[in-house]
């Protein structure tokens, strides 16, 4: 799928960047993370990409920004609670770039 490419102007120095740019920048990303982590931080494999946060946070931009970011497969499991339940896990990324916004 081609992402449309709107403009919007940044503001200040007058700079014009697209609204992909800005929505999957940097410092977006590590907003995104703040926001997805709450009340996770003690599941293993949210402590697993923290441990590499910088790195991860980074490889994600890259992907996103030459548009080779591919979802991952989901991770299946059950639980009970008290019906058994099929549960299908993204991994850490992938909710990160969900998170993504504005």
């Amino acid at each position: 799928m081609k992402s449309k490419n709107y403009k919007i102007s940044r503001g200040g120095g007058g700079k014009i960047h697209s609204l992909f740019e800005k929505i999957t920048s940097p410092k977006n990303l590590f907003l995104a993370w703040d926001k997805f982590k709450k009340g996770k931080i003690k599941k293993t494999d949210v402590r697993k990409f923290k441990c590499n946060l910088e790195d991860n946070i980074f490889n994600l931009y890259i992907e996103l920004k030459d548009k080779t970011y591919q979802h991952s497969n989901y991770s299946s499991f059950y639980i009970k609670d008290p019906k058994l339940r099929h549960i299908h896990k993204a991994c850490v990324k992938d909710k990160i770039s969900h998170i993504l916004k504005l």
